[in-house]
């Protein structure tokens, strides 16, 4: 990053996921809006120079800060992000296997209802959508289970990616 300019900071994303199942591990900061998470590729990312982009994660205690930035092309439109985050078995799992190399990519996060998803998808007690009353605020018909409502989320990633080869755990 340069030393001539200060770097605006930018935290309004909701977390960050990471894939597995592609040539390289894949790091995800998660949007709740397309159109934003659209405009933050082509406005700022596209413009990194990719031997440039970093990852730095800072461990504290059960926590981390996610840390991403990168030189840009475009210096008066860069930002540099971060987060708190609570450390997860998908941090963990990241952390173990990404082999110093990754894929950037942004993603949309949205919470599903029951009446958005096929009778096959998980709430979050674990339960399949097809196990929940839908006349009853969608509470879980199983008895052992104190999930009083259906409760899910959907990803999707957008197809744009950078590789990222400078990744540092604190």
């Amino acid at each position: 990053m340069s030393s001539q300019s200060s770097i605006p900071w930018f935290d309004d994303f909701v977390g960050v996921a990471y894939r597995y199942y592609d040539l390289r591990m894949n790091v995800v900061p998660l949007f709740t809006d397309r159109k934003k998470s659209a405009s933050i590729w082509h406005d700022i990312i596209h413009w990194w120079v990719d031997p440039s982009v970093k990852i730095r994660f800072l461990e504290i205690a059960d926590k981390y800060w996610f840390i991403l930035g990168a030189d840009s092309q475009k210096p008066e439109t860069n930002l540099s992000f971060f987060k708190e985050l609570p450390k997860s078995e998908n941090y963990t799992r990241f952390k173990k296997g990404h082999g110093g190399e990754a894929y950037l990519r942004l993603g949309v996060y949205t919470k599903k209802i029951l009446n958005d998803v096929k009778k096959d998808a998980l709430c979050g007690c674990g339960h399949e959508a097809q196990d929940h009353d839908e006349g009853d605020y969608d509470a879980c018909l199983y008895n052992k289970c104190d999930c009083k409502k259906f409760s899910s989320f959907q990803i999707n990633l957008l197809k744009k990616k950078k590789i990222i080869i400078d990744i540092k755990f604190l």
